[in-house]
């Protein structure tokens, strides 16, 4: 019997078990909770959604308009207003007050709908890093798959998501239930071992 084969057996046994058990480990004790993802109603819109604003009997008004980088949308006679921020309904509101404070329209019946959302980004650990277009329904696991899966080197267990609006990284665990967000930097970290 040769015992150096067996000690390294072990030891490779014993590192792929500790391994295991590191990578199912939370990388700290502050793992976040994610709420369930919003409606698309009640999602708020920010800068780079493309919205559809539909003006009911106003065919020129009714059109595709992006949010601009500061957050605002131009919308003929309404002008410009501070999009960033509102939902979907708070934004018909201050659109159908904006048209009839100019004695433009009487009554406007104003709908707004997000026809393109803004892209999320997924970097890190994974075979194709890169900006990818935002569907509804998108959680971290089907975030990474769209990035090609995670390489041989990603962990299997957490994940660090920066939401649109905040300036650090939060952790969470690599799950069905996390949500992705329009805007989101999703970074896959290395795992230990």
């Amino acid at each position: 019997m040769n015992i150096g084969r067996t000690v390294r057996a072990l030891m490779c046994v014993f590192l792929l078990l500790t391994q295991a058990a590191c990578d199912s480990l939370p990388f700290s004790s502050d793992v976040a909770n994610d709420p369930p993802m919003p409606s698309q109603n009640a999602m708020k819109v920010q800068a780079g959604d493309k919205l559809k604003v539909t003006v009911f009997g106003e065919d020129k008004l009714t059109g595709e308009y992006e949010i601009d980088p500061g957050g605002s949308l131009s919308l003929p006679l309404a002008g410009t207003v501070q999009a960033a921020g509102l939902t979907k309904h708070e934004l018909e509101q201050l659109l159908s007050k904006k048209l009839s404070s100019g004695n433009y329209l009487k009554d406007p019946k104003v709908t707004v709908d997000i026809a393109t959302f803004r892209p999320f980004y997924v970097l890190g650990e994974v075979e194709k890093p890169g900006e990818y277009q935002f569907r509804s329904g998108l959680n971290v696991m089907s975030a990474i798959a769209v990035a090609g899966g995670a390489t041989y080197r990603a962990s299997h267990s957490r994940v660090m998501i920066q939401r649109a609006g905040q300036t650090e990284f939060v952790e969470y665990n690599q799950s069905p239930t996390v949500g992705i967000y329009p805007g989101d930097l999703i970074k896959v970290p290395e795992r230990y071992f």
